[in-house]
């Protein structure tokens, strides 16, 4: 093992320390969710984590004496459709799939636009003549993006009366929201293995020199990882490619039980990626890629920030994705 390496496995800084939401943080996707049961238990979960590929193994028991039917959802985080073509944010999860008990299952797609206050704009969006594919991926990028169409000066003076313009600069205001859900059948006393993955959405930054305060309390950087980073700015004048990953954890706390027998793996995409984040427990060195923790009875109280860093530029793809819309 070289000094860099172990640098770099060094700043795996286990704290419990709360995460803080700013503006460094990738946007958090989560596991698929349903309302607080007391007859479905999350036997075991296994989380792997890397910086292009989200990939969940779930086993749920039916604990009750008949079987359950429960219409389950996989949430999307609300994105601003304002930012859809930023340096760092390239769209939803690409190639989402779910599979039970080893075989693929059909997902429907619902899509809500919001108000920063809650209300929901969809129907006056459509009413304007705006597709879903137009709100999900706002029209006044249209000309450069090429994926959906301007919207007509008339369109924007009728949005900026509802509030669905900014005023001062002419952006869109409302949030989408995209769910894909599906129903599921819990027999009773057996276990359904339930599969899914999903590139994430991610985060840059801080690539230059200087770190800010807040990045070092969301990730728990420590000594270590700056030591092992400086090494590797000093070899790219001054900068660092990153990605910075969000995982929503806390939903594991809907289950009977919180999640009876959790297992995250941190995967490195190339052995000498730099890793920092703040998770409870013990890692252990699975292979050169991979540092694994395991906990039991696990009832999750934050979620889960992870930063890369030294990340490999050329497996980078910001062309943008849309998310699988209604139609």
């Amino acid at each position: 093992m070289n000094k860099h390496l172990h640098l770099a496995i060094a700043a795996l800084t286990l704290s419990s320390a709360a995460l803080a939401n700013d503006g460094i943080a990738a946007v958090g996707v989560g596991g698929i969710v349903f309302g607080k049961t007391d007859a479905i238990a999350m036997k075991k979960e296994v989380l792997n984590i890397s910086h292009n590929l989200i990939s969940v193994d779930y086993e749920f028991l039916n604990e009750s004496a008949s079987d359950v039917e429960e219409t389950i959802v996989f949430p999307l985080p609300p994105y601003p459709a304002a930012q859809q073509d930023s340096d760092t944010y390239y769209g939803q999860p690409d190639g989402f799939s779910i599979r039970v008990d080893g075989k693929p299952v059909s997902f429907q797609s619902r899509m809500v636009a919001r108000l920063p206050d809650g209300k929901d704009v969809t129907a006056q969006l459509r009413k304007l003549g705006f597709s879903n594919k137009e709100i999900a991926y706002s029209p006044s990028f249209g000309a450069k993006s090429g994926r959906a169409a301007a919207f007509t000066g008339q369109q924007a003076k009728q949005m900026t009366k509802l509030g669905l313009l900014d005023k001062d600069n002419g952006e869109p205001t409302w949030k989408v929201e995209v769910n894909y859900v599906w129903s599921q059948k819990f027999p009773a006393n057996k276990v359904v293995r339930v599969h899914h993955d999903y590139r994430p959405f991610v985060a840059g930054g801080p690539g230059e020199s200087g770190m800010h305060e807040d990045f070092a309390k969301v990730y728990c950087t420590d000594k270590s990882y700056l030591n092992a980073r400086a090494k590797v700015e000093a070899r790219n004048n001054g900068y660092v490619n990153t990605h910075n990953v969000s995982y929503i954890l806390t939903t594991g706390n809907t289950w009977k039980r919180g999640i009876e027998d959790f297992t995250l793996n941190i995967v490195k995409r190339k052995p000498d990626e730099l890793i920092s984040l703040c998770f409870p427990g013990t890692f252990k060195k699975i292979d050169a890629r991979t540092y694994q923790v395991r906990l039991l009875n696990f009832q999750p109280t934050q979620d889960l920030e992870v930063h890369f860093g030294n990340v490999d530029s050329s497996e980078e793809d910001q062309s943008g994705v849309m998310p699988v819309l209604p139609k």
